[in-house]
């Protein structure tokens, strides 16, 4: 009985991540019911009069890119972000709205989703990652594109490129030890508010707990079969974060 339940379980997780990575593709039918759901939530969705928006896919750096650019400011800031949906970076590209686009290595973004979701497949994963990036590369000249790399060791120096790029004048990040823990220690109450305590598998910072895992996963990730998928995933990377772009 208990392992049927976790069979039923696992294929609920599946089907909802494949349903919230899939919508998106679609605006005219995403927009309206992520206002329905996030339209009373500050900052999440973007409007005429929003500032910025900082989106990616799922495990990309958001979290730390928001809050280490909050920290920065020294005043609110009409943002939009953390939908994770490609209609999003889409939709604000049409408002004239400046996006930042947070891209990760394709593999580490899946490694890291199958870590905080462990329901779903590497090919699940890797699908997402594609369908996300395949739908804003052809807006790449019209958005930032902020290589992980850079934005989770040097994020002051992206928000210098990005003020460069839109003639806008935001604060730039001190990327120090001290400040970079103080995100952190912002990431884990955030956590510890919305689950009720500190889940290792969720919270949005690095973590021992995870990186004990991550072998395994990639190892699950480097199957023959899978090769297409990584292959089509690291060209789209590749055309995103040109050689010469990443950290």
């Amino acid at each position: 009985m208990q392992q049927s339940l976790t069979t039923v379980n696992r294929a609920i997780c599946k089907a909802r991540y494949a349903a919230r990575t899939r919508l998106p593709e679609w605006p005219a039918l995403y927009l309206p019911y992520a206002r329905a759901r996030y339209g009373r939530v500050p900052n999440r969705l973007v409007r005429p009069d929003t500032e910025i928006v900082i989106e990616g896919f799922p495990r990309s750096g958001n979290t730390f890119a928001v809050c280490a650019f909050e920290l920065a400011q020294e005043r609110p800031v009409r943002s939009a972000h953390h939908l994770h949906a490609s209609a999003q970076v889409r939709e604000a590209v049409r408002l004239g709205v400046p996006v930042m686009l947070l891209v990760r290595e394709p593999e580490d973004s899946a490694v890291s989703q199958i870590l905080r979701e462990p329901c779903i497949s590497p090919r699940q994963a890797l699908g997402a990652w594609i369908r996300f990036y395949r739908r804003v590369a052809p807006l790449r000249d019209r958005v930032f594109v902020a290589d992980f790399a850079r934005v989770s060791t040097d994020f002051g120096a992206v928000i210098r490129d990005f003020n460069s790029r839109f003639g806008t004048v935001y604060k730039e990040f001190d990327h120090t030890p001290e400040n970079e823990a103080r995100c952190f220690a912002l990431i884990e109450q955030q956590s510890r508010r919305r689950f009720g305590d500190l889940q290792e598998r969720r919270v949005a910072r690095p973590s021992e707990e995870r990186l004990a895992r991550k072998a395994e996963v990639a190892a699950r990730l480097n199957d023959p079969a899978l090769r297409p998928l990584r292959e089509g995933a690291g060209r789209l990377h590749r055309a995103l974060v040109p050689a010469g772009e990443a950290a």
